[in-house]
């Protein structure tokens, strides 16, 4: 039988959504509390594939496609080998989490999952939540969906980051399965910032993407040529077979998502401002997110406290503002961040656990001028 209220509703049941309800069910103190989750897809099909850095043995270590302890940065002017101890670089099929997910939810016998399109939230003691199969009402929803407004938004800077992927298999063993390539930039679409990116998981199978920081997305047919062009330079790859396809477009952007917040309705995922603006990395920002949330309650706390540190959004503005204005310098930008820093001290830096001087240190390495000018263009408008 389906409760009358629920103490919580997530609706979305994607990495944010299942990542929230997960770090709830592994808490003792969620165990008295009724949890409703819906989504108008069954999320059974592998639609992502989630790539992230961690220290050590994580929650989802178990899931792994694959990962790597060594990476690789190419640029027309650098080959930086990347060695990412005490990290590792994951790999995560979506398929994989939403099975073991939906698994350990259906064995939770306070855990509802309904699929259903949620048409409509309406505030008042609780919040009525419309979906096309009835009302349902919970004390508070976590909504993974985004406002409309960020669609039309005029004041905030949004770069896409846009990529098509191919999962290749090859007649010959062309791949090294012990490195990932985190970036190359050796070919890319001219004016932008794109770069490939290349996850071997054995000698004959890798996942190879084209990905671009771009404020506009490009034909399809552009992603295909440059795939094309990249494979044909392997060193005897003869010929490949491509086993599956997957594109997608993640917004970075400082759209104040905050904002969207509510007494009773706390915005998750993309929606949320889950989505690193400066890097497009998701999925641990989730795993993150969802456990500041998880303490915010138990501390007697709105869910949305603390969740953002606004100094790195300072930097995550002028990132996006060269990246927006400056496209083209992309390569050297990049070049130069993993050429002067250590890969670690990047990621520290990416995840905001660094102190101000060593953010100082990182920012400094950086060319100046594009950044001089982005702040000139973001702060000092006549």
């Amino acid at each position: 039988m389906i409760p009358k209220l629920f103490d919580f509703a997530i609706v979305g049941t994607g990495a944010a959504g299942l990542q929230l309800a997960l770090t709830m069910l592994e808490d003792s103190f969620f165990q008295d509390k009724q949890v409703l989750l819906i989504d108008k897809d069954a999320k059974v099909n592998n639609d992502h594939t989630w790539c992230y850095w961690e220290k050590g043995i994580g929650r989802y270590d178990h899931l792994l496609y694959k990962s790597w302890e060594k990476g690789l940065f190419l640029s027309s002017t650098a080959q930086i080998e990347l060695n990412l101890k005490p990290y590792r670089y994951k790999m995560l099929r979506s398929g994989d989490f939403y099975a073991y997910a939906k698994q350990k939810i259906e064995s939770a016998t306070n855990f509802t999952r309904i699929q259903a399109e949620v048409l409509h939230l309406k505030e008042g003691e609780n919040v009525q939540v419309e979906t096309g199969i009835g009302v349902f009402s919970a004390r508070h929803v976590f909504d993974s969906r985004i406002d409309p407004a960020f669609a039309t938004d005029k004041k905030s800077t949004k770069i896409l980051q846009h990529f098509k992927g191919w999962m290749i298999e090859s007649v010959e063993p062309v791949f090294h399965p012990d490195q990932f390539v985190m970036m190359d930039y050796r070919l890319r679409k001219a004016g932008t910032s794109s770069f490939i990116y290349v996850l071997p998981s054995t000698p004959y199978r890798a996942l190879v993407e084209f990905t671009l920081f771009t404020p506009d997305l490009i034909r399809e047919e552009e992603y295909d040529e440059i795939l094309k062009k990249y494979l044909s330079a392997i060193p005897g790859i003869g010929n490949y077979t491509i086993t599956e396809t997957e594109m997608g477009i993640i917004p970075m952007s400082d759209y104040p998502f905050h904002k969207q917040h509510t007494q009773r309705i706390t915005k998750i995922g993309t929606a949320g401002g889950w989505v690193k603006p400066s890097s497009g990395y998701s999925f641990y920002n989730g795993k993150k997110f969802a456990e500041r949330i998880v303490a915010a309650i138990k501390g007697g706390h709105s869910p949305s406290f603390t969740l953002t540190k606004p100094r790195f959004r300072f930097y995550d503005r002028i990132f996006l503002d060269v990246l927006f204005h400056q496209n083209e310098r992309g390569e050297e930008i990049f070049t130069s961040m993993y050429s002067k820093n250590k890969v670690t001290d990047i990621f520290r830096f990416l995840d905001e656990e660094t102190s101000l001087w060593e953010e100082l240190r990182i920012i400094n390495r950086f060319p100046h001028a594009p950044f001089l000018r982005a702040v000139k263009n973001r702060y000092f408008r006549l």
